[in-house]
């Protein structure tokens, strides 16, 4: 299955990775299919800049060459790549909008989990927005920057604040996990300069819940 591109040029291109499709190969036979393997079955230069979790959804950026891999890690790294993801959360969330600043670690016996880590975690930075709050669900949507990318940071600097992803199979408890038949979390939106020519770059996916 080609997957279909949202943007391609000579030097890097964007898709829409559905949920519950691996970002790049992973374990196994199952893991042979992926995003990844599929994008350079169709663009054989592709090169991974960055990922999403199997079960979030949204934009996705592939590098074309490694000089190309190299400057858009290079924006990475800057922070000069700004991402927005929409999520729905168990629970009214209380404030219009905040920061949750929990420093994050791998949950070592309990891989691949993360955990808050106030000792030896690396700093992240997650700024929400609230878009809707639905009394009758329980549920609140979100509009989510992350500042910093560290593995899971969404997931679990949601979940420490009392406010689990609906759906979500790996951290939520069984009452938000039962909200939602998958993660609820979407990268919308992916804002970048042009690896060449610096010239601003701005790509939006509605969200598919």
């Amino acid at each position: 299955m080609n997957p279909a591109f949202l943007y391609l040029d000579d030097s890097m291109l964007v898709v829409d990775k559905p949920s519950g499709l691996l970002a790049v190969p992973g374990r196994g036979e199952a893991g042979l299919d992926n995003q990844a393997s599929r994008v350079q079955a169709a663009v054989a230069d592709a090169l991974v800049v960055h990922r999403l979790d199997m079960s979030t959804s949204g934009l996705l950026l592939f590098a074309r060459g490694k000089e190309m891999q190299r400057r858009l890690s290079h924006a990475f790294a800057q922070r000069e790549v700004h991402k927005e993801y929409i999520a729905v959360v168990d629970g009214l969330v209380g404030t219009e909008h905040g920061e949750i600043d929990l420093p994050l670690l791998t949950d070592w016996p309990n891989r691949p989990k993360q955990k808050v880590d106030f000792a030896d975690g690396k700093p992240a930075l997650t700024r929400y927005t609230v878009l809707e709050r639905d009394a009758a669900r329980g549920t609140t949507r979100l509009r989510l920057e992350p500042v910093t990318g560290r593995s899971h940071q969404l997931r679990v600097h949601l979940l420490a604040i009392g406010h689990p992803i609906a759906g979500d199979a790996l951290y939520a408890p069984p009452d938000a996990l039962a909200k939602a038949p998958r993660l609820l979390l979407h990268a919308q939106s992916l804002a970048l300069p042009h690896p060449v020519d610096g010239r601003p770059m701005r790509f939006h996916s509605p969200a598919p819940f």
